[in-house]
């Protein structure tokens, strides 16, 4: 399929605004919030070209909440969103991959109606050999009422509340995808300009494909049916398309945005080590959900839609398989035990 399917010439602004223009009582608070994110962006993106020169490549001293060794990278990514959004005006309450407790905004500082949950670089053990990273965003409306200042119940809301999802992308071009719940938009950034420009509106994930994206390194340490699921997909069948090509990149945002154009399954399961899942279920596969969904996909913790979940806390994990509607309904038969392939093994 093509990336490129529009011959719109339009900016990132110019959509969001017309975007706006489609809810006639809107304020233009969300609005601005957008423009706010993608100006966040657009600093980390300047800053990741010339990350070696301007030496942030490499590792801090510190580790983050889960005990993960920072990249200077990353530390820098959090602090430009945090102090872009702070001053936004359209901000109750922030929470991050970085940090530990909800984010204030200061006391002298405007308040918003919007809440923003992030992961500022995911893929940051990539950093170092100019792997494509990047960054997302979930948005939620504030839901606390105890005045101004949000609260952790604005951040650990159910995905399917979210208002937005978007994520950027730090590769051979700056990308930038969005959706507001009405379809997925896809941009690059043309730096000559200054501009992200519209590549593909209303994008739409295929309902099948034969593509897989998973770590198999840890083959050994899954529960044995998404193994099974994985020797499926390598059987010889031409009925059924298989087997399956691998394409596992090892920065969650580049497979997942694979998946989201080609199709096929991205898998993050839970392991022996990580029994209840790696991936954050607020700052990185809420929005990833959202988006997934929004294109036609579908995602799930195997059991459950991955936005139907309440979160017990700001950093809880989760499980995800995400992507082609029928490859992932198809894992989750796997999961059940119900699937042909295994019933006729019995």
């Amino acid at each position: 399929m093509a990336i490129i399917n529009t011959e719109k010439l339009i900016t990132l602004d110019n959509h969001i605004t017309l975007e706006e223009y489609k809810h006639p009582g809107a304020t233009g608070e969300f609005t601005r919030l957008l423009h706010n994110i993608s100006f966040a962006v657009r600093i980390i993106s300047r800053d990741v070209r010339r990350a070696g020169l301007n030496d942030v490549l490499g590792l801090t001293e510190d580790t983050n909440v889960h005990g993960e060794q920072v990249k200077k990278l990353d530390e820098y990514a959090n602090e430009v969103i945090i102090r872009v959004m702070a001053q936004s005006g359209n901000i109750a309450v922030m929470a991050s991959e970085e940090n530990e407790e909800i984010i204030n905004v200061p006391k002298n500082r405007k308040k918003g109606n919007y809440v923003i949950v992030f992961d500022p670089l995911d893929g940051s053990s990539n950093i170092d050999v100019n792997v494509t990273i990047g960054t997302i965003f979930g948005i939620y409306r504030k839901v606390s009422k105890d005045g101004d200042d949000g609260t952790a119940e604005d951040i650990i809301q159910p995905g399917y509340k979210q208002v937005g999802a978007c994520y950027a992308l730090y590769g051979s071009s700056t990308m930038f995808v969005y959706t507001t719940g009405r379809g997925v938009n896809v941009f690059t950034y043309d730096p000559t300009i200054g501009e992200f420009l519209l590549i593909n509106e209303g994008l739409k994930v295929p309902k099948k494909s034969s593509y897989y994206s998973v770590n198999e390194g840890n083959y050994h340490k899954w529960d044995r049916k998404v193994q099974q699921f994985i020797d499926y997909l390598k059987i010889i069948d031409d009925k059924t398309n298989r087997p399956y090509t691998q394409r596992y990149i090892g920065t969650g945002i580049a497979d997942f945005h694979r998946t989201l154009h080609y199709g096929g399954i991205f898998l993050y399961p839970a392991d022996v080590k990580n029994v209840k899942g790696k991936l954050r279920l607020v700052y990185e596969a809420n929005p990833l959900a959202m988006l997934m969904e929004q294109a036609g996909g579908r995602a799930s913790d195997g059991v459950n839609r991955i936005l139907d979940l309440v979160p017990e806390s700001i950093h809880v994990r989760t499980p995800l398989f995400v992507g082609s509607e029928e490859d992932v309904l198809e894992l989750e038969s796997f999961l059940r035990g119900d699937h042909p392939s295994q019933l006729e093994s019995k």
